[in-house]
């Protein structure tokens, strides 16, 4: 007679923030489904479920209280976890019968609270799970996390209060990881950190083995053997640093993709000082023209806070000149935001929101431009791209230049026979302020 397995209570998933919040969603659904849970894609079909929440900035925090408020309303078994669970007596006061609420990154904690509020009938044929791990990304590309935390005390954010100063992860689990990833399908690897120049710093004198190899716990020794392993390999949140110089000729060797995140945040020297960042931009845009001598193809993204306290219209100008300048290929920027418990708040010189908003569409409009006429130039270049979506004649795309969710798309004809993850070359026809336009080549 055949034996009939108990059926594994289901788990719901809210997953609010940046991708480092994304990765830490993915672990905990992976030790879920580990333990024998099954995954719920409504709250109807949850037994409970689990709201990872954003607490960067004040609107975030917004969006996550309405987040928590919807899963009650539709479910009403919630836990919560995530960067706001640091104010866990703001959410039990506006939702006192939240199941449980838990930190960043505090896995064991909240697992341990799903399985207090929906215990797993013990069976070893329920406990199974995908040696990769289970992801919230499509199959082709990854989130990479290789450290926690972040040394910095930038007077706008309240990170380190959130998740602690710098823990770097071992560069050979780091790899492990990698290769687990591309075995079950990543293409593309994008790395992640909330300061990924600063890996190794706190386990420098700690290589490991490798391959019959040591490896250094080095952003640049790590992005090498990364180079190694996946066929795209992305970097995020690189503060310039002047060792982030020794990455740029494995871009030109085609190890890593021609791309670097970096949050420069602003240009003009008082608000940088205000901000307590580097205020070194003349040196940064000598350093963007060489490395552009190395590798001509590399991509910079950055993102700028406009309306900071004390910006002048001297400041906000000499920040557009700067751009004009700098002509960086892919540019976000969000107003100034108070953060309960960042240092900015009590700063002098608060900047009208009216202001804030003049200034945030002058970026904007000076930025697009900018991205205009460069993609304009890849008209008729032949460029690698990575498929995301089929769908009937068409296909969306991304070039190295683009990270998904955060930058532009390369638009495809006449690619109905291609499938999700492929990197194929394509022929650029057209262009406009963000996408690509093309076909692929025959």
């Amino acid at each position: 007679m055949a034996t009939r397995l108990p059926e594994a209570p289901k788990v719901g998933m809210v997953s609010l923030g940046c991708p480092k919040n994304l990765v830490d969603s993915e672990r905990i659904l992976t030790k879920l489904r580990s333990d024998g849970y099954a995954m719920s894609a409504d709250y109807a079909g949850a037994d409970v479920v689990l709201v990872n929440t954003c607490g960067f900035l004040d609107s975030a925090k917004e969006e996550s209280l309405e987040a928590i408020g919807e899963a009650i309303a539709e479910n009403g078994r919630v836990i919560v976890t995530g960067c706001m669970g640091k104010e866990a007596d703001v959410i039990r006061a506006r939702f006192p019968n939240v199941l449980a609420v838990t930190g960043a990154h505090q896995y064991e904690e909240v697992v341990g609270a799903v399985h207090d509020a929906a215990p797993m009938p013990p069976n070893a044929f329920l406990n199974l799970v995908p040696e990769s791990g289970l992801k919230l990304t499509p199959r082709h590309y990854s989130y990479l996390k290789i450290s926690e935390g972040c040394n910095h005390r930038c007077s706008f954010c309240i990170i380190p209060a959130l998740r602690g100063d710098l823990v770097s992860r071992r560069p050979d689990a780091i790899l492990r990881e990698a290769e687990k990833l591309v075995e079950a399908g990543t293409q593309e690897l994008l790395v992640i950190s909330q300061d990924t120049s600063a890996y190794g710093v706190d386990i420098r004198k700690e290589p490991r083995m490798w391959k019959g190899a040591e490896v250094v716990p080095h952003m640049t020794d790590l992005a090498r053997e990364l180079g190694k392993i996946a066929p795209w390999v992305r970097l995020h949140y690189v503060y310039p640093y002047p060792h982030v110089d020794q990455v740029i000729p494995l871009m030109a060797e085609g190890l890593i993709l021609p791309y670097l995140d970096i949050p420069f945040q602003h240009a003009a020297p008082n608000v940088l000082r205000t901000m307590r960042r580097p205020a070194n931009e003349a040196k940064v845009l000598e350093r963007l023209r060489n490395w552009r001598s190395i590798a001509p193809d590399i991509t910079i993204r950055s993102t700028f806070v406009v309306g900071f306290p004390g910006e002048t219209e001297e400041d906000f100008q000499y920040l557009l000149d700067w751009l004009d300048e700098a002509q960086l290929d892919r540019v976000g920027a969000f107003r100034f935001e108070p953060v309960e418990g960042a240092a900015a708040n009590d700063l002098p010189g608060a900047v009208p929101e009216e202001v804030k908003e003049e200034r945030y569409a002058r970026i904007m409009e000076k930025t697009a431009a900018i991205s205009a006429a460069k993609l304009q130039a890849k008209i008729g270049r032949t460029l690698e791209v990575i498929i995301d979506e089929v769908d009937g004649d068409g296909a969306n795309a991304r070039s190295q230049a683009d990270a998904p969710e955060i930058d532009g798309t390369v638009f495809l004809r006449d690619a109905g026979h291609l499938k999700q993850g492929d990197i194929v070359r394509v022929e650029i026809e057209d262009a406009d302020e963000h996408d690509l336009y093309g076909a692929p080549l025959a």
